[in-house]
């Protein structure tokens, strides 16, 4: 899977969506249910670099596939949104090969 560039994408975008369900629905109750902020501190900062590294793979992607604007634009935005990763996954392996 990480032999194509789009290969490398899907990876990064499971592994940077999963930092961000892991912020949402664990660090984020421990602070505000557990009283334990050390916990937004540090899955936040891990899911901040996935998420830079997220980024420089679309990137790369981008110029090695020679993308139109649809593609990086739908992955940017697909980043900020709980599962959007996942379902950026599902149109991105029809082009996986």
């Amino acid at each position: 899977m990480l032999q194509t560039p789009i290969g490398r994408l899907r990876t990064m975008g499971f592994i940077e969506g999963m930092s961000l369900l892991i912020l949402l629905f664990v660090a984020m109750p421990l602070k505000y249910w557990a009283g334990y902020p050390m916990a937004v501190t540090i899955v936040g900062s891990l899911h901040g670099g996935l998420f830079i590294i997220y980024l420089l793979v679309l990137l790369y992607a981008t110029f090695v596939l020679r993308w139109s604007l649809k593609w990086p634009a739908a992955g940017f935005i697909v980043a900020f949104v709980p599962f959007g990763n996942f379902l950026y996954d599902r149109g991105l392996k029809k082009y996986d090969k």
